[in-house]
């Protein structure tokens, strides 16, 4: 195990993958491997991405983080 901060601390991609699973997989019974693929893009790229609360972000949501980055108030 790194320190934190090294480029191997793979926290955020944990907690990450511990959310898909809690919020979607183990929700679902997938009957394909594509039905798997399609909910699991959609998941991440329309709620995930751009609705889902981060609190690496401060609890903003990305697309509202986006807004106030490019809106210059830092």
């Amino acid at each position: 195990m790194s320190k934190k901060g090294d480029c191997w601390d793979n926290a955020v991609a944990e907690s990450f993958f511990h959310t898909l699973k809690v919020e979607l997989i183990h929700r679902m019974k997938f009957r394909t491997r594509d039905e798997a693929k399609r909910k699991i893009f959609e998941y991440v790229e329309m709620y995930y991405n751009r609705r889902r609360a981060h609190s690496t972000l401060g609890n903003l949501k990305p697309l509202k983080e986006l807004a106030v980055v490019f809106s210059g108030q830092f």
